[in-house]
């Protein structure tokens, strides 16, 4: 139902790539690569895996409120409820009494896109496809010593092969729903991104990898967001690249979708929108990619108004708190809840909502394709909603803004001017 797609990096620098690169006018473009999605090829939701994907960003954030308060206190957490929750579990039969009322059983496969791509890491290069996450601050891959299936299914880095690697103290853990965790010790190498490099670059060539990440092409994460978030406590991968002046600005953009996807590294590329880019303040300090004073609209309805917002490519759909989600859905005629326990909302699918976000400028409108996650069963004529409440510790007026938000504009990240821009697509 929906095609394979690419995505590419272009970066602000006329430089080399491990891959074979399309050069532009400042820049250069490297091949990305798919990712599985909610949704399976006949149409109908992909209900385990959006659970093991809400499992996922859970304990991704849950590790976020740990790296913050260990590297700058309680005092970081401002917003009411903010908290460290337990790690959620996934049990791969705890979704199924969902399954029973539908009339077919629901294919698993993959759909859409991840947004990764490829990476070298060392002296001489090894390369590894890599998915940028906005939502985390650290970079991690497996290494050799590395054993599982999980890991022989990957690129896994050899310290041993690299002139230019450093080993570091301490270890890097993130613990996952499965009981497993990604894990391993800490070293400093050179990492570039399609020529963009960041010499004595902190990461982990982790020893352990989550059985969460066995069916995913991508081999590791490199997070974008700020130092204050990083497990390592140190200075994630591209605000290094800009302190020793490799990136040319300090900022960073994604146009996210089915085709012609590409991360654009130190500026924006003015050929993927139109018009002005509307930039809004962050919210808070050294975090996230958090922006204040939001409004949910459905239709011309404001549901929802002055909560806080995250904006996560590392995340697939749209989370918020649950009674505020709850009213949002009151507005749409003929939803109802699906799944109490995750939070999943239906809607009829003749009659598809338009939601929106605005921050004190334009509604930002997630589209149709991108709010439907698919139909509860083949033929059935309810659609699964791409808002999900869910509590994630992260403050009862906080929401989470994923893919299905991100696909909508492009999206522009700046550190120079701690805000991120939203403009239309091209």
């Amino acid at each position: 139902m929906f095609p394979k797609a690419t995505l590419t990096i272009t970066v602000a620098l006329a430089v080399l790539s491990s891959a074979t690169p399309v050069v532009l006018d400042s820049g250069v473009r490297v091949p990305y690569q798919k990712r599985e999605f909610l949704t399976n090829d006949d149409g109908t939701f992909n209900h385990e895996e959006a659970i093991r994907q809400t499992a996922r960003t859970h304990n991704k954030h849950r590790q976020n409120m740990i790296n913050l308060k260990n590297n700058m206190g309680y005092e970081a957490f401002p917003e009411k409820g903010a908290e460290i929750k337990p790690v959620m579990s996934y049990n791969t039969t705890s979704w199924r009494h969902y399954e029973k009322r539908q009339k077919e059983p629901t294919i698993d496969e993959s759909n859409d896109l991840e947004w990764a791509g490829t990476i070298s890491i060392g002296t001489p290069a090894q390369s590894f496809l890599i998915d940028f996450d906005t939502g985390s601050s650290d970079l991690w891959v497996p290494n050799i010593a590395c054993t599982s299936s999980t890991c022989k299914s990957k690129h896994r880095y050899n310290p041993a092969s690299s002139s230019t690697k450093a080993n570091q103290t301490g270890t890097f853990s993130i613990q996952y729903g499965d009981g497993s965790t990604v894990s391993g010790p800490v070293y400093t190498d050179k990492v570039t991104v399609a020529g963009i490099t960041a010499a004595n670059q902190y990461f982990s060539p982790v020893t352990t990898v989550s059985t969460f990440f066995a069916g995913e092409p991508a081999d590791g994460i490199l997070g974008m967001a700020y130092p204050g978030i990083s497990n390592l406590g140190k200075s994630p991968y591209f605000n290094t690249a800009f302190t020793q002046k490799t990136a040319a600005a300090n900022v960073f953009a994604m146009k996210l979708a089915k085709s012609g996807s590409e991360l654009y590294l130190g500026g924006t590329d003015t050929a993927l929108y139109k018009g002005t880019i509307e930039y809004q303040p962050l919210s808070t300090s050294n975090r996230f990619w958090q922006l204040g004073n939001a409004k949910a609209l459905v239709g011309t309805n404001v549901t929802n108004s002055g909560f806080q917002t995250i904006i996560d490519s590392g995340t697939t759909i749209m989370y918020g708190p649950p009674a505020a989600v709850q009213a949002l859905y009151a507005a749409i005629p003929g939803s109802k809840l699906y799944d109490s326990t995750n939070g999943y909302y239906t809607f009829p699918c003749a009659t598809p909502p338009t939601v929106s976000f605005n921050w004190g400028g334009k509604n930002w409108v997630v589209s149709t394709a991108n709010f439907n996650l698919g139909t509860t069963a083949r033929g059935a004529k309810t659609c699964i909603g791409a808002l999900a409440g869910k509590d994630l510790g992260l403050g009862s007026g906080v929401w989470l803004l994923g893919d299905s938000f991100m696909k909508n504009q492009y999206n522009v990240f700046s550190f120079a001017q701690n805000a991120v821009g939203f403009a239309t697509l091209a």
